[in-house]
């Protein structure tokens, strides 16, 4: 009762200094509608069936397990609170949020927090504060928008589950709790769990993928790759809390932020919209909502004991994109079968649905004097589905490694745009406009994952892109930089970052000779390893010294 009358009494104080504020601003004021006022409903038959059938689907999908239930926390003491959130953290939050985003069920539009962020981050700081206090998380009421996954859906399995929440108290704030998470947990945490980290990105998981996939390679002709790329079948949804919980707190996070995240994963309100019709309302405690800020994160902790038990089987993940590999050699797989049947215990035990039909094996096997016997792999009684080729964070992995389908994917979207660029010249529009759109549009394209790929890419695929950019030249009437000049500065750059990062896992790559001047170079045998990011990074880095 004291916690809901001092968070009365701040909401009469922040309504009052919105409207000053917002005077002054002159923004409308109808833009910041009353908290617990909720979109108005139109009454149009099909879209409300689907809106009830739809939020029925996504509960049912959490009903496969229970989390705990939330009651009331006893009001800690004054050491156990060591979670300070500063008006500073608030007021950059604050200024920071993106104003185009959809509002939640509390009406409250980003641009307002924005504009007032120096008037609003006093009040917010004391509420945010109070909520980590009381491990209470206010306004955990979300709208769900199904959003299609294909152009024409024929079901509900079709569509994303999105959800609007709070810009205030949960965008702003998850994003404040978010880094009181990370700043708590272990540097040496799971280190193949590429999403959510510091100095990681796709292309760090795609470059250890493919530099333990080459180094295995090249160390005889016996020796091949297995690759498993797992799907999950609502992974967010099927998040246990309890079990959540269990793991956080093994990882040494603070009790008052472990109850914290309790009470916001469980007994969630939720509704889905769909057109002008909203569904009734279902309370839920399972899962995390897709489309929140802490949602991946707290899906990585939830998975972070899922590692390899064997020395020839690693597990990389990206958040939910999961490669299982098995590295192969005498055609002995005994070690990475067990390592699958080891990932489906696991996930029977954690609650997370294996999608048998999504998953797919691919085996990379450069030996052309040897025929292997390849076992297939079953899951649940099914044989998964061998390929010979998968788009994997965007980039195309072949069994062969090669990179002309990648490349020619590329070049293929990138000509599509320069037909924008044509068009903007015709407008007469100046250089550096042109300029500007060529690097946001074009050249964004041409660079995804660019140091995994460009290396070994053929003369063919390089002179196909350079051609590109070539047209964007003399579209845009400037110099642009060649693809290789940029292959080599971008090297250099990530090599740095990496060396500076002891917790990287390829930080052990870059060992220093006995002068303290140079890397030592790594030994390869074949030009595929030679060619590849690593080697590439520590010859460049040598060149600089």
């Amino acid at each position: 009762m004291e916690f809901m009358r001092r968070l009365i009494m701040q909401r009469e104080r922040v309504n009052g200094m919105l409207k000053k504020t917002l005077t002054d601003k002159q923004i409308n004021w109808q833009d910041c509608k009353k908290y617990d006022e909720l979109i108005p409903v139109n009454i149009l038959q099909h879209k409300e069936k689907m809106s009830a059938n739809a939020n029925s689907a996504y509960a049912n999908n959490a009903n496969g397990a229970t989390g705990t239930a939330s009651g009331a926390c006893a009001e800690p003491t004054i050491e156990q609170l060591p979670l300070i959130i500063t008006e500073s953290d608030v007021r950059r939050v604050f200024k920071r949020v993106n104003t185009r985003k959809a509002v939640g069920p509390d009406g409250i539009c980003g641009r307002v927090l924005k504009a007032c962020a120096d008037q609003l981050d006093p009040v917010f700081t004391d509420i945010f504060n109070l909520s980590l206090m009381l491990r209470y998380p206010s306004f955990k009421h979300s709208t769900i928008v199904p959003v299609p996954k294909k152009p024409q859906p024929s079901g509900l399995n079709d569509y994303h589950p999105v959800a609007l929440t709070s810009v205030m108290l949960r965008k702003c704030f998850e994003k404040l709790v978010r880094d009181l998470i990370t700043s708590s947990l272990p540097a040496s945490m799971d280190q193949l769990q590429f999403a959510n980290r510091h100095n990681r990105s796709t292309d760090d998981a795609i470059a250890h993928l493919f530099h333990t996939t080459l180094t295995h390679l090249d160390k005889g002709m016996g020796n091949y790759v297995k690759m498993l790329f797992v799907d999950y079948s609502s992974a967010f949804n099927t998040i246990i809390p309890s079990l959540l919980i269990t793991k956080l707190e093994d990882l040494g996070l603070h009790t008052s932020l472990c109850d914290w995240i309790s009470n916001f994963l469980t007994d969630r309100p939720q509704s889905v919209w769909v057109g002008n019709c909203i569904s009734s309302t279902l309370t839920l405690s399972t899962g995390a909502p897709q489309g929140c800020i802490l949602s991946p994160l707290l899906y990585s902790l939830y998975t972070y004991d899922c590692t390899a038990t064997s020395s020839s089987t690693i597990i990389v993940k990206f958040a939910d994109d999961t490669i299982g590999m098995g590295l192969i050699s005498d055609n002995d797989e005994r070690a990475y079968l067990e390592e699958i049947k080891h990932l489906e215990n696991w996930c029977q035990e954690n609650n997370l649905l294996l999608n048998v039909s999504r998953t797919k094996e691919l085996i990379v096997d450069c030996s052309k004097k040897q025929e292997w016997h390849y076992q297939p792999v079953r899951i649940s009684g099914t044989t998964v589905e061998r390929v010979d080729r998968f788009r994997y964070l965007g980039v195309h992995i072949l069994q062969d490694l090669s990179w002309s389908r990648h490349t020619n994917s590329l070049a293929k979207k990138a000509l599509q745009r320069l037909y924008h660029l044509r068009r903007l010249r015709d407008f007469r529009l100046p250089s550096k406009v042109l300029r500007n759109f060529y690097t946001c549009t074009i050249e964004s394209i041409l660079m995804g994952n660019f140091t995994v790929w460009f290396g070994n890419s053929t003369k063919q695929d390089r002179q196909a892109l350079q051609r590109v950019v070539r047209s964007a030249e003399r579209i845009t009437h400037t110099k642009l930089p060649d693809l290789q000049s940029i292959y080599y500065k971008w090297c250099k750059t990530k090599a740095r970052r990496i060396v500076k990062d002891p917790t990287h896992p390829n930080n052990r790559l870059f060992s220093l000779l006995r002068s303290g001047k140079r890397f030592c170079s790594l030994m390869t045998k074949t030009e595929r390893l030679k060619k590849s990011f690593f080697p590439q990074a520590i010859r460049a880095l040598n060149q600089r010294n």
